[in-house]
Order: C-alpha cells, then sequence, then structure tokens
C-alpha cells in the first residue's frame, strides 16, 4: 500500500492586498465550509481576494484575473510582497502574497455564494476574524518582511 503522504499536492495560491487611503479590502467567507471554499477552512472569515494558481498562468495575471472575477475590481499594476507556507490538518499551499494600490472600480460580490461582503478597513483597525494565509501577508507587509520562518 502505497504511502498516502506522497498522493497529497501542495498547492499554490495568493492573496491580493488592495491598498486605498490607508484602507484594505477584505472579504467575509461565507460560514458554511460547502460555501466558503477553501481547501484551508476558511469559512467565516475576512480574506484577501485571491485564490489558486491556474496551470502556465503568472503570479501576476493570477492576481489580475482572480482579483476582477471576485470583485470586479481591474488591477493595472500588480507586485509579490511576500511568500508563505501555509498547512494545517487540511491541505497545504504555498500563498504568494500580492500588493496593489493602482486598480480602478469598485467592489461588488461577484460570488456570493463564497464572500458575502466586501469591507475596506483601515490598517491600525483590522478585524480579529481574519483567514490566517492574509494575516501572514499583512503581518509581513507590516514588517517589511518577504518571508518569516517558523509559521
Amino acid at each position: 500500500m502505497p504511502d498516502k503522504s506522497l498522493l497529497k499536492k501542495i498547492g499554490v495560491g495568493f492573496g491580493v492586498m488592495l491598498l486605498h487611503d490607508g484602507n484594505i479590502l477584505l472579504g467575509r467567507r461565507h460560514d458554511d465550509p460547502a460555501k466558503a471554499d477553501s481547501e484551508l477552512h476558511g469559512e467565516g472569515t475576512w480574506t484577501m481576494p485571491g485564490g489558486k494558481l491556474d496551470y502556465g498562468e503568472s503570479f501576476e495575471d493570477g492576481a489580475r484575473r482572480e482579483v476582477l472575477e471576485e470583485t470586479s475590481i481591474q488591477l493595472h499594476t500588480v507586485q509579490i510582497i511576500s511568500v508563505n507556507n501555509d498547512k494545517n490538518e487540511h491541505a497545504h499551499f504555498v500563498t504568494i502574497g500580492m500588493f496593489s494600490d493602482d486598480f480602478s472600480g469598485k467592489a461588488q460580490i461577484m460570488e456570493p455564494d463564497e464572500i458575502v461582503e466586501w469591507r475596506w478597513f483601515n490598517l491600525d483597525a483590522l478585524p480579529e476574524k481574519i483567514y490566517f494565509p492574509s494575516a501572514k501577508v499583512l503581518r509581513n507587509y507590516k514588517k517589511k518582511k518577504f518571508y518569516i520562518s517558523g509559521d
């Protein structure tokens, strides 16, 4: 019988930090795990827009695609600001933290079964329940670190 750990795969995803006038955009995931659609189980938490990288896609193109699909916001420029090793008992992802303060449009709920609301939060007044991969991207941004080991 093969080792089950050999059958598991590491995913690659990204969270996109949108910054406007000292505020960042976060979406509240549905409370129902089946609707929140997260292999890392982030139901009921606040998250950055983002998702999984598609085969053959650049990080920047993936960020543009996911932000547009989830919020209707068009990213003009976007850059990589961090990388994190995110894992729990459910899944394991390498999360690429992306950043943009150059975008147009207003956040709209485009996937209401997954994200029930989008809201801008001041960097100094964030909600308590932040999806842990998004929280790590924020922590790296605030500490001006690309990667913090030990997580």
